[in-house]
């Protein structure tokens, strides 16, 4: 990946470093959900650990139906999104299950994030951007971003951050992977791992081919881009880049496979440095 501005300058434009940021982010803001602690926590609610992926990532809307998280969530299948959440929702309500999900995730960032050198500059430029991001016409961002944080802690700030900066990334995907002309498999099977991230979202085979698909991934890329570059417009050039930097050293400090094979995500097909 290029950090840099135009040849022959040290600047980065907003949507450059929305681009520079969008596969970590991705990664990263997502990661603590495959922790073996959060795992754990599931169970003991007494649901699955989808139900708990689902209800846990959509509970900020409240006792809504299947149908409505479904389009809130966009990506994942109907009928998987119908599974976890009806199963969930039957024990507990959907808020609670997001309020474990922040709280494991402030956990994460604790145990995770509290070692890495500059953690506190990484929260605060990330509770930055996270603040002047637009929500509009991304409801379930906006709903995450309400959502009380139990830790005050640099790491947690910082593991909130990510999760957060996440939601409005894939916010700003399914907007623009929709104005593409992409179905949310379309979506899935172009960009990141493809056939394994419709699998994850619970799309079943067969799949359509992805030639085809190519060309409407990447302007959804790019209107993605554009749509998020609003919330770094919040940091000068130099606070972007630093930024990046410090998204790349949080990247190198977890070293865990797991996080590593998830670097890309639904709508980046370019692979990490």
């Amino acid at each position: 990946m290029r950090w840099a501005g135009p040849p022959g300058t040290s600047d980065m434009t907003p949507e450059q470093i929305a681009t520079a940021s969008r596969a970590v982010v991705l990664a990263l803001g997502d990661a603590y959900n495959r922790d073996a602690g959060t795992l754990r926590r599931a169970r003991l609610l007494g649901i699955s650990v989808w139900a708990f992926r689902v209800t846990g990532w959509a509970g900020p809307l409240g006792d809504v139906s299947a149908g409505t998280v479904t389009a809130a969530l966009g990506l994942v299948a109907p009928d998987a999104v119908a599974e976890g959440w009806e199963t969930a929702t039957r024990t507990v309500r959907p808020v609670e299950v997001a309020a474990v999900s922040l709280a494991e995730c402030c956990r994460w960032g604790d145990e995770r994030l509290t070692a890495l050198p500059g953690v506190d500059r990484l929260a605060a430029l990330l509770v930055r951007v996270v603040a002047a991001a637009d929500a509009t016409g991304m409801p379930l961002f906006a709903a995450w971003r309400a959502m009380p944080v139990p830790r005050d802690t640099p790491g947690a700030r910082a593991a909130v951050g990510l999760r957060l900066l996440r939601e409005h990334i894939l916010g700003g995907y399914l907007i623009a992977s929709r104005a593409s002309g992409l179905s949310p498999l379309e979506a899935l099977l172009a960009g990141g791992r493809g056939e394994a991230d419709a699998i994850a979202c619970g799309w079943l085979p067969p799949y359509p081919p992805v030639g085809p698909l190519i060309r409407r991934q990447l302007r959804a890329e790019m209107v993605t881009d554009r749509l998020i570059s609003t919330a770094f417009r919040a940091l000068s050039s130099r606070e972007g880049i630093e930024l990046v930097r410090l998204l790349n050293e949080a990247r190198r400090h977890l070293t865990e496979p797991e996080v590593r094979r998830h670097l890309t995500g639904p709508g980046d097909r370019r692979q990490p440095d």
